[in-house]
């Protein structure tokens, strides 16, 4: 298990580059089972969640070609399907959160598809029910062996249908579009997910000779084709990164500026920043975060306290939730962070209590933040990263603090940021992998 170092309390300056869309990857990586034909993917972010899906994909007999540091060509025109029932299939696939996008590309194209449980971040109760819903409504047949914890899904003549999803999962979305791309007739998908990597998703499908219109809205109608053809794909600029980086250089009061940062599919997140009181500097495709000694958080037309909370897009995006929460501890005024889609990703703030935040965790959803102003500065301390995002925001916070901090468990930070210590490192960070 590694760890990370950190000597805060410094100042970084210096330019940055977001990696490739994780959230997106997984979804594009999963789509090259759909067709016999080559697919070349671009930016995708070297990242172990990614770098563990593209060895899963090689196991099953896809072609795999690293054509540079950031690009490769997948070829799946030789698919293993028995290498689904293998144990090593079983203990990998259940060590990855992303392996459940596999399911829809498989049973879209061979009929069939298994999977194990997946794993991936504790951050409370992630229901894959709406995935395996669409496939049922889709003509598919659906067993779950509890004992094994290994899901199954049979699929010989999938059906166009009309579906309302009961939640608009992202995943889930992209699962069932997957799914429907190569059955008979025209599929609508209400109450659909509507991100921007979803959209991306849409048009390299639509690229290769899918049929899919209202992608960026909560209606999608897919009608399916015959066959899909190969096609050439670059991946967005990560957004999550992007707010990390905003989030570390207030926390910071430093210089930063990250280069392509693909703006015009931030959504609301600038804003969100904004009214923190944090200074952004937008340049076409470039944010340069304004140092300074103060960032006041706005409050409501009513003089209430500004809430921020997460939701569907183009709602606030629930994975900057914590980069949120721990950028507002050296901000002036209050703010109230309701995290409402995960009842545990908010437990990381016992370590900011004890780096000397000022923050009450009202229940498992929420949290209210009374910002320091830059009045008391956090300390070093040990402690220990629960999953991907908590685990940057405790980087950022010992990044900010006096003193010598440890974060152990950065595997799960490796998860989600690639090389983030290197990259930090060329800002002008003290950091240190053990």
């Amino acid at each position: 298990m590694g760890s990370f170092k950190i000597k805060g309390g410094k100042k970084l300056q210096g330019t940055i580059i977001p990696q490739g869309a994780k959230n997106e990857a997984l979804q594009i990586l999963s789509a090259v089972l759909l067709t016999p034909d080559p697919i070349i993917i671009r930016n995708i972010p070297l990242i172990r969640d990614v770098l563990k899906l593209i060895e899963l994909l090689g196991d099953l007999g896809v072609e795999v070609e690293k054509l540079n540091e950031h690009s490769y060509q997948f070829q799946a025109k030789n698919v293993n399907l028995e290498y689904l029932n293998s144990e090593e299939f079983k203990t990998k696939g259940a060590g990855l959160r992303g392996s459940i996008m596999v399911l829809g590309p498989l049973i879209s194209r061979f009929g069939k598809g298994y999977i194990p449980k997946p794993g991936g971040d504790k951050i409370g109760r992630r229901r894959l029910d709406t995935h395996f819903i669409g496939f049922q409504k889709l003509g598919a047949e659906f067993t779950y062996d509890a004992e094994n914890s290994f899901y199954k899904v049979n699929a010989s003549n999938l059906q166009g249908t009309y579906i309302l999803l009961d939640e608009p999962s992202v995943t889930g979305t992209a699962n069932i579009i997957m799914a429907a791309v190569l059955a008979s007739g025209s599929t609508t998908i209400y109450n659909a997910a509507c991100e921007p990597y979803l959209q991306q998703l849409c048009r390299m499908l639509n690229s290769m000779g899918a049929k899919i219109t209202g992608h960026g809205t909560n209606q999608i109608i897919v009608e399916g084709v015959d066959k899909l053809h190969g096609c050439e794909h670059t991946m967005l600029p990560d957004m999550i990164e992007v707010g990390s980086f905003i989030g570390l250089a207030a926390m910071t009061q430093s210089d930063i500026t990250i280069k392509g940062a693909g703006v015009e599919h931030l959504g609301i997140i600038p804003e969100i920043f904004r009214r923190m009181g944090i200074h952004l500097e937008i340049n076409g495709d470039d944010i340069r975060v304004v140092p300074k000694d103060t960032y006041q958080i706005e409050s409501f037309i009513d003089g209430s306290i500004m809430t921020i909370a997460d939701g569907p897009w183009p709602n606030f995006t629930p994975d900057l939730i914590s980069i949120v929460l721990v950028t507002a501890i050296q901000a002036k005024g209050n703010v109230l962070i309701h995290q409402k889609m995960f009842e545990s990703r908010l437990f990381f703030v016992d370590n900011l209590i004890d780096m000397g935040a000022q923050i009450i965790l009202c229940d498992p959803h929420r949290a209210t933040v009374m910002g320091l102003n830059r009045a008391i500065r956090l300390k070093g301390i040990t402690m220990s990263s629960p999953d991907i995002r908590a685990g940057v925001a405790l980087l950022i916070a010992a990044l900010s603090a006096d003193g010598i901090s440890t974060i152990h468990n950065i595997e799960q930070i490796d998860r989600g940021y690639q090389f983030i210590d290197t990259r930090l490192k060329s800002l002008g960070a003290e950091i240190e992998r053990i």
